[in-house]
């Protein structure tokens, strides 16, 4: 008879899967010299990467301060996601100075893993968050099982790293960097001699320097000794010139973060000025529209009087008949109402579209334009970027209509969320193209050009 009171333990459920391992390099610095500004670039990029992890057809399955994880049915799916996070939060990080760029390491990798709830874990897991820690600050790291499945379906260029052996992983894993993307530019990626230094240093060199001295003998004593001075002479030297290059390369950093300091104090100064003048514009502006209401009040005063007095006045009286008017008779064929538009056309408009963003002249700043990106989802436009003035955030939202049409509405929020630079456009989505223009509300033209990645 089965002993029924013994416990039984359920099956654990495995599957294969792709999973893609991201963190921040140099997170604790980052937060250590700017808390409040790391957290909000770190928001802001991670709502990005959430936004193409959802549009490639993966899942975000667990966080942890800067480490995100996230699965994939697909080994191609998830390379590409990989390369247009990259990209897209390359485009972000150009507006913030290089020491406060936030850039995320990548590791992708395709093994088993085990299920549990909504989490996953395993070695399948363990491996990719190995592979992100070997990728570059901005760069991606594969597994061989991901590359033997998407050499030959998507147009990268790789760098071979060989097979590294990782912390607490027993068999070596065949490692690949990606060095380039089709239309992306270039990735950054570790150097070959990287991989060689993992596996050991060779043994043959040591070897044959110990067959030489034995060779050499004691007949050679008196040659070494005096090369041992020569040698420690030149070591002395070099560690004095050493000190002398470090010396000089701390004084130039410290001029060099002196410099961006002065740079960063007049290019606030110039924001600030700009700012005043749009305020002074927009009270111009409201002036002048206050006038035309009071001008407009007074000419309808005038209309009512004269009104009232040919009211007052007795109209003649015509005894001929009234004859029909043919003219009111007849129909007006301008004022036929106007045929529905037909259904419009349906596309997958969906994905990560780019380019570029012009300001014409204004009273106090020349023209100029600079790139950055939204992603589309669900006929809805959204996207955000580091502005100009310190601190602020530039957001923009709009929606895509029926016909074609788009809407946008961009504007400036301060730190103490106060709104400046506020800019309405329209224009058209044809052919995976957004074309748009407008103006800030001081008449200054803007317009965009982007297209789908």
């Amino acid at each position: 008879m089965a002993d029924t009171d013994s416990p039984t333990t359920p099956d654990l459920e495995r599957k294969l899967a792709t999973i893609l391992s991201a963190d921040v390099a140099a997170y604790s610095r980052l937060m250590a010299e700017d808390e409040e500004l790391t957290l909000r670039t770190f928001r802001g990029h991670k709502e990005v990467f959430e936004k193409l992890v959802e549009l490639h057809r993966g899942r975000v399955f667990n966080t942890a301060g800067d480490a995100i994880l996230a699965e994939f049915g697909s080994a191609v799916e998830a390379v590409r996601c990989a390369t247009e996070i990259q990209a897209a939060l390359r485009t972000r990080n150009d507006q913030l100075p290089e020491d406060r760029q936030v850039r995320f390491r990548i590791g992708v990798n395709l093994g088993d893993v085990m299920v549990q709830g909504q989490d996953l874990l395993g070695d399948g897991v363990n491996v990719a968050a190995r592979l992100q820690g070997a990728a570059e600050p901005g760069g991606i790291c594969i597994a061989g099982s991901v590359y033997d499945q998407i050499r030959n379906k998507l147009s990268l260029a790789f760098t071979p790293l060989g097979e590294l052996n990782y912390k607490n992983i027993p068999q070596a894993v065949r490692t690949f960097a990606i060095a380039g993307a089709d239309g992306l530019g270039v990735l950054p990626a570790p150097p070959i001699s990287k991989s060689r230094r993992s596996l050991g240093f060779p043994l043959w060199p040591t070897i044959a320097a110990l067959v030489v001295l034995i060779v050499a003998g004691v007949g050679a004593w008196a040659y070494f000794d005096h090369q041992r001075s020569t040698i420690e002479s030149a070591l002395q030297a070099q560690v004095t010139a050493e000190k002398a290059a470090s010396q000089s390369r701390a004084a130039a950093q410290a001029a060099q973060q002196k410099a961006q300091v002065a740079a960063e104090k007049l290019a606030a100064e110039q924001a600030q000025e700009r700012a005043d003048a749009e305020r002074q514009a927009a009270q111009a502006s409201q002036r002048q529209v206050e006038n035309e209401a009071h001008a407009l009040a007074a000419e309808r005063k005038k209309a009512e009087a004269t009104r009232l007095a040919a009211a007052a006045t007795p109209a003649p009286v015509h005894t001929a008949s009234a004859s029909p008017d043919p003219l009111r008779a007849s129909p007006d064929p301008l004022r036929a109402s106007p045929a529905a538009p037909g259904p419009a056309q349906k596309a997958d408009l969906r994905g990560l579209y780019r380019g570029q963003i012009c300001y014409g002249p204004g009273e106090s700043d020349p023209a100029h334009c600079y790139g950055a990106q939204v992603i589309v989802l669900d006929n809805r436009i959204s996207g955000e970027w580091p502005g100009r003035v310190r601190g602020a955030t530039v957001y923009l939202s709009g929606r895509i209509l029926p016909t074609g049409d788009v809407e946008i509405h961009m504007h400036s929020k301060r730190a103490d969320g106060s709104r400046f630079a506020v800019i309405d456009m329209i224009g058209k989505l044809r052919d995976g193209k957004i074309d748009a223009s407008g103006s800030f509300r001081n008449g200054r033209s803007v317009t965009l050009n982007w297209q789908k990645n």
